[in-house]
């Protein structure tokens, strides 16, 4: 499967549909795209004892690198074959330490695009809605 043929939504939808594999990173924080639309994208993620920080909870990084996911790969569902990406701003609030083992439900929404940038926000929230952090991002389209 050549990527360089595929628009940014449709290597999303193969991702979540299981055709392609996930990008490495999904390994190291574990993440599943089960969703993916034209400016939206839906990903599930757990945290586990190997993202542990100094004091014991959970690395802020975890959560942070989930929402550089989630709004670069839903800025990825607006683009066209053969053009890629590239974050240049993420603003990240936390809101509540992120727990072990507990599967956390990530959406990105593009909210705004145009010829150089599109920008982004993106919501980690447990089953009941119970928001942990959220994030807007501004990612440079690279051709």
């Amino acid at each position: 499967m050549n990527f360089k043929d595929m628009t940014g939504l449709q290597i999303m939808q193969a991702a979540a549909a299981g055709k392609i594999p996930l990008a490495p990173i999904s390994k190291t924080i574990p993440m599943n795209i089960t969703l993916a639309e034209a400016g939206r994208v839906v990903f599930e993620a757990t945290a586990n004892e190997t993202h542990t920080n100094p004091l014991g909870g959970v690395h802020g990084g975890f959560a942070a690198t989930v929402m550089d996911s989630v709004t670069g790969c839903a800025a990825h569902t607006m683009l066209d074959a053969g053009v890629g990406y590239g974050t240049i701003e993420l603003n990240e609030n936390m809101c509540k330490p992120v727990p072990f083992n507990k599967t956390l439900i990530a959406e990105g929404k593009v909210i705004n695009k145009t010829r150089r940038l599109v920008i982004s926000e993106g919501y980690l929230r447990d089953e009941t809605g119970s928001l942990y952090a959220y994030a807007t991002a501004t990612n440079m389209i690279v051709s």
